[in-house]
């Protein structure tokens, strides 16, 4: 089956050019580069997908370096593994060279070697993922499908490729899950069932492995639909005990989606995903996926302010009071609660910092009070808190009001 007219329709023209080009330069030194994977199934299914993976019967690492020598293009290299990344204004491609594995140990990274494009189909995850799309000159357009992948696709399958799939790398379990809420696909008989077999072996992954395929999930259009169908299957529960895909969380996801700015959902799906967790049960799940500083204290403020919502919880609440209790706090972990309250009056206040109150400054800063005379110091200190919380609560308005306001304190302290 030949595919050309369908590349020249499906990517944009430059990045089509760009392919053509890489190709023929791989020519010129007796190199084949072939479109494979991801980008080839949507191809098929007719889903945009402008990130590709190319495949190089060579060295696909210099061939890189002598793209992005007559290009525009951000080289990244990894010789070790043969591979590079190339990345443009708009799109980037990956660059490998084709390759086998072998694995030492169940959840070990694979030993890798070159080979040929044969060898690095069948190291693939699935065959709708196993297929490749020749770009040299002589058969350019020429669908290469070993392992039958077109068919599944036109049955709706997802389907292994060996019996040890799920055996040597336990974060298939996890991507086939997303494959299948993704296109609404059905897992293949035997397939179903050695996932289903394979769960335990998610024990054998790395906990930043098991980040790294949530972080993927977190990027699906509905994540929500990948973690229930993960906790039906019992996966959740490998990765940690407490962990649950119910419609609790369906609603939150579902209400940050429409509310927020995609670069937000991420760290807002990780807090709804631990909601529910102690403050024992979060130190060991951010222990297990080692995650990094930044999302753990949101996590963590997630949950320590959770337990203090009953504080907001009155409606006679003075704005700098809600500013006192609320300002040590990551901004998300404050959105978090907001969305995960059943309390309308803790939300208006946690809405009312996040709009409103934690953007509220004095006119009057350090240097102006010493032109007033006071001296810097603690009597200082005390003088701004006192001109920012009379700020909040709307006792003073204007630079006239606040500096009155300064002087009268100032005596008195």
């Amino acid at each position: 089956m030949n595919l050309a007219r369908q590349i020249e329709q499906y990517l944009p023209q430059p990045l089509l050019a760009l392919v053509k080009d890489i190709s023929g330069q791989a020519a010129k030194q007796r190199e084949r580069v072939y479109l494979v994977g991801g980008v080839v199934r949507d191809l098929l299914l007719g889903y945009p997908n402008f990130d590709l993976d190319l495949v190089v019967e060579g060295d696909a690492v210099r061939l890189a370096q002598r793209v992005a020598e007559t290009g525009q293009a951000r080289l990244l290299a990894h010789h070790r593994f043969g591979t590079a990344k190339l990345r443009y204004e708009n799109f980037i491609l990956d660059l490998a060279t084709a390759r086998k594995e072998t694995y030492a140990r169940p959840g070990a990274l694979p030993a890798v070697t070159p080979g040929t494009l044969k060898d690095d189909l069948i190291r693939r995850d699935f065959s709708i993922n196993a297929m490749a799309i020749s770009l040299a000159p002589n058969d350019y357009g020429e669908l290469i499908d070993t392992h039958q992948g077109r068919t599944d696709l036109e049955h709706r399958l997802i389907r292994i490729l060996h019996p040890g799939s799920f055996t040597d790398d336990a974060t298939r379990i996890l991507r086939a899950v997303c494959y299948e809420q993704r296109f609404g696909f059905k897992f293949e008989t035997q397939t179903a069932r050695l996932l289903k077999r394979g769960i335990p072996m998610l024990d054998t992954i790395s906990g930043d492995r098991i980040r790294h395929e949530l972080e993927h999930i977190f990027e699906e259009k509905r994540p929500e639909l990948v973690i229930k169908r993960l906790g039906d299957l019992g996966a959740l529960h490998r990765i940690h005990s407490s962990l649950a895909g119910d419609g609790w969380i369906a609603e939150k996801f579902d209400k940050a989606r429409r509310h927020k700015k995609p670069a937000q959902l991420p760290p807002l799906y990780f807090c709804f995903l631990v909601y529910s967790f102690s403050e024992n049960e979060l130190g060991q799940f951010l222990t297990r996926l080692n995650l990094p500083a930044k999302l753990s204290r949101i996590m963590r403020d997630t949950l320590h302010l959770k337990t203090s919502l009953r504080l907001l919880d009155r409606p006679s609440l003075k704005h700098s009071e809600i500013h006192c209790l609320l300002r040590e706090y990551q901004p998300l972990a404050i959105q978090a609660n907001a969305m995960a309250t059943e309390s309308p009056t803790a939300r208006r206040s946690l809405q009312l910092f996040l709009t409103k109150l934690r953007y509220v400054r004095t006119s009057l800063d350090g240097e102006e009070l010493k032109k007033l005379g006071i001296s810097a110091g603690p009597e200082m200190g005390k003088v701004l808190e006192r001109l920012h919380k009379a700020k909040l609560d709307g006792e003073v308005r204007t630079r006239a009001d606040e500096k009155k306001l300064a002087l009268s304190l100032s005596p008195k302290l």
